[in-house]
């Protein structure tokens, strides 16, 4: 590719063995537009999709000045300066105070937004804790509530009843998350008032508001609505119910809220404070079932609207399983299935921004910035970067068959020391999911519908995506 000389070429993969045609499908995405123009069509929107927000030529540069803005907003793509800001000098560039403020109401300072040594405390704490709960000892634990949901699938495919695809891997999901953290089915009424405050939190809180983002000071204060904030309250006393009974004399639970609570800081031997503990565990139920929970969406939608894809996701798995219900070695013995979850988090990325705050003046690829400067690291932009990736706006889940993308193209749990601990975790849950599904159903999206991609905490679909499910024999 012509005029690239801002990449090492011989790192990148899709400059140096571009991947066979095998697809032409391009799921949805907002169209490429000028800045100006860009910016008319998300104020006419009035939805501050931020998707709709970038300009042409995010997905072109390499480093550039987003538009006009009061506290400076830079665009970042090239891999080696997302190295820098991400890993190398990582705590002159904390998470952005809008992401913050918008989910400080909910999980406190917590592992996902604090900053620093109070951050390395938190991480060296969890790490041992979570690594304890090894995938195996979960799979039994996900087996249950994917057993639970193709009942309700079931149903519906006989009773000839549309399902949402992004409320049903929600609910899945959500279910899991309740099973492995606390030990509870999401039937319990606790987690299943949890699961519909997350969905409400989820689908209204103020990430960023456009109006903000231009002309607002950098740590301004970030509002959040009445009703949000009593979302958030009544989560934080439900996690908190659910914690009472891992902490009662006597109590002997084997998850994830069991470890976390029971972790030790290495320095003084010291535990999480009960406060602390909601904090962290809600951002476990919060990142381990959204995040998760969007990736399989736009999985399935991919799958509802190429179905030879859906054929080859069904071959492997009969080939691998036969009649059985796939194990976890049969999962890992997968790559297909794996290809079509690693490339819908390539176009569809959980994590769509990954804003971070400059402490400090500074220069980042020629570019001088004011403290408090956004530097923006935008998976959604990088994954479909001209430059970076072949055919990027395509999904072709054969690329994976070529060499590992090279380092900073692919970001969809992050980067660096903040990566998402629970990437692995994900990545197991996600495939079994599939490989249930794919073997008992066929999914056919409604005709009619408008799929927009937008924005919110994760990267969704604006409206539900509606599907026919049909029982295969």
């Amino acid at each position: 590719m012509q005029g690239a000389t801002w990449l090492d070429c011989s790192k990148c993969k899709a400059l140096e063995t571009p991947s066979v045609a095998t697809s032409t499908y391009m799921p949805p995405r907002p169209k490429s537009l000028p800045a100006v123009a860009a910016l008319v069509r998300t104020m006419l929107q009035g939805d501050g999709d931020l998707l709709s927000l970038l300009p042409a030529y995010a997905y072109k540069s390499p480093v550039r000045f987003i538009g006009y803005s009061r506290r400076q907003i830079l665009i970042v793509n090239d891999p080696a300066l997302v190295r820098r800001v991400m890993v190398e000098e990582a705590d002159d560039f904390p998470k952005s105070d809008l992401m913050v403020g918008a989910l400080e109401p909910l999980v406190g300072d917590s592992l996902f937004v604090s900053h620093g040594a109070r951050w390395r405390r938190q991480r060296q704490m969890i790490d041992p804790a979570f690594s304890q709960l090894r995938v195996d000892r979960a799979f039994g634990a996900m087996e249950a509530a994917v057993s639970d949901y193709e009942a309700r699938l079931e149903a519906s495919a006989k009773a000839g009843e549309a399902v949402s695809l992004d409320l049903a891997m929600s609910h899945l999901t959500a279910d899991i998350i309740c099973r492995t953290v606390f030990s509870h089915t999401l039937e319990s009424e606790t987690a299943r008032e949890v699961f519909e405050d997350f969905l409400h939190f989820e689908r209204t809180v103020a990430h960023v508001e456009i109006r903000r983002l231009i002309f607002d000071k950098a740590w301004s204060e970030t509002p959040q609505s009445p009703d949000v904030l009593a979302a958030c309250q009544r989560i934080r006393g439900h996690i908190g119910a659910l914690l009472d009974t891992h902490l009662a004399d006597g109590a002997d639970y084997d998850d994830i809220a069991a470890m976390v609570a029971a972790a030790e800081d290495p320095a003084d031997g010291s535990r999480f404070s009960r406060e602390e503990l909601i904090d962290q565990l809600g951002v476990f139920f919060l990142a381990g079932h959204e995040t998760t929970a969007s990736g399989l969406t736009w999985t399935l939608y991919a799958l509802a609207e190429q179905p030879d894809l859906a054929a080859r996701a069904r071959d492997e798995v009969e080939a691998v399983c036969g009649g059985a219900l796939p194990t976890l070695a049969d999962i890992k013995r997968m790559p297909f299935l794996r290809n079509l979850f690693k490339e819908a988090l390539r176009l569809y990325p959980p994590i769509t921004f990954i804003p971070r705050v400059a402490a400090k003046p500074c220069e980042i690829g020629g570019h001088k910035l004011r403290r408090g400067a956004m530097v923006m690291i935008a998976p959604w932009a990088i994954h479909r970067h001209h430059a970076l990736w072949d055919r990027p706006d395509t999904f072709d889940p054969d690329r994976w068959d070529g060499p590992a993308p090279a380092q900073g193209t692919y970001l969809p749990f992050g980067y660096g020391p903040r990566i998402c601990i629970g990437a692995g975790f994900a990545g197991m849950e996600s495939a079994l999911i599939l490989a249930r599904l794919v073997r008992r159903f066929r999914f056919e999206t409604l005709p009619g519908q408008t799929v927009r991609p937008v924005a919110r905490l994760t990267t969704r679909p604006k409206d539900q995506i509606m599907a026919q499910v049909t029982a295969l024999a």
